[in-house]
């Protein structure tokens, strides 16, 4: 996961347009059938668990932005967003520790857990080459590459039904060189032209200058693009998914089974309980409220 910055759009979108947009958020959020009310029953904890945050009173969580897992207030510097309610009510809730959120970068990610900067390193998609240096707790939601377009582009056809509709000689395809998501699209788009940008500010003003087509990015962050220009983006997503992955939390390997037995339980109660759900559907929201019109 990586911060992005999401341009402002032109206005606000209304609850009837969000409507649609918080239903595809169900496709992210990884839960079981016959959800419980949203009140949360008590966890119980193993007392034998996470000894050394027990004894340092404290639960820290690694934090780089992942809109709409990890989200940060400018002026407050408060956290929200799935993963840092996940992790508060964690170390609140289970542990009975303070929860402390360090800042850092997804440079840095990995590197803080096997120095013990942080505990937990949130909204942290798990890979092969990841798991042989860090250990990674089930899944929170699950994140694949899709795509934005403008319902109003003449050149896109009017009912996308497969990757075909896009994979076309004169339409262009943005995204973010040397990423998943480059990697992803890269061997089943033969015909169509793919930019490949430096970075994620400049493929979405490539979509919205009308320069590209089609814009391929992670789901949430598109997710959050629309929200954003609720009044001409849409999203088409491929079936089957495009790289598809476990967007979890990561722990040092010095934590036992027991220590990561304990952490997964809490998330599959929190996401049985529709939690997990919830809270996701709360940040996308606030995100297309809170832009400037």
């Amino acid at each position: 996961m990586k911060n992005t910055l999401i341009p402002a759009p032109r206005r606000a979108p209304s609850a009837q347009t969000l409507r649609p947009l918080l239903k595809a958020v169900l496709a992210l959020v990884c839960f079981t059938t016959g959800m419980s009310s949203l009140v949360v029953p008590a966890h119980a904890a193993d007392p034998t668990t996470f000894q050394s945050v027990r004894k340092a009173g404290e639960l820290r969580c690694g934090a780089a932005l992942a809109p709409p897992f990890v989200v940060r207030d400018a002026k407050t510097g408060s956290y929200t967003g799935a993963f840092s309610d996940l992790c508060r009510r964690f170390g609140e809730d289970v542990l009975k520790v303070k929860v402390k959120f360090v800042d850092t970068t997804w440079d840095n990610m990995i590197a803080g857990l096997q120095t013990d900067k942080w505990d937990l390193a949130m909204a942290i998609n798990r890979t092969p080459v990841r798991e042989q240096v860090i250990n990674f707790s089930t899944a929170v939601v699950r994140n694949d590459t899709n795509f934005v377009y403008s319902h109003s582009d003449v050149k896109v056809p009017k009912q996308i039904k497969s990757v075909a509709d896009i994979d076309k000689p004169d339409l262009i395809v943005a995204v973010v060189q040397g990423t998943t998501d480059d990697k992803a699209i890269s061997p089943v788009l033969k015909q169509a032209q793919i930019l490949r940008l430096p970075d994620a500010d400049s493929t979405r003003l490539a979509l919205m200058s009308h320069r590209a087509d089609f814009l391929a990015d992670q789901s949430d962050a598109n997710l959050i693009f629309q929200a954003a220009h609720p009044d001409w983006a849409e999203i088409y997503r491929p079936d089957p998914p495009f790289n598809l992955q476990d967007v979890a939390f990561g722990m040092n390997k010095s934590y036992t089974s027991a220590d990561l037995n304990e952490l997964n339980q809490f998330i599959q109660q929190q996401t049985k309980s529709g939690f997990v759900k919830s809270s996701v559907e709360a940040a996308v929201k606030q995100a297309a409220q809170s832009v400037k019109q």
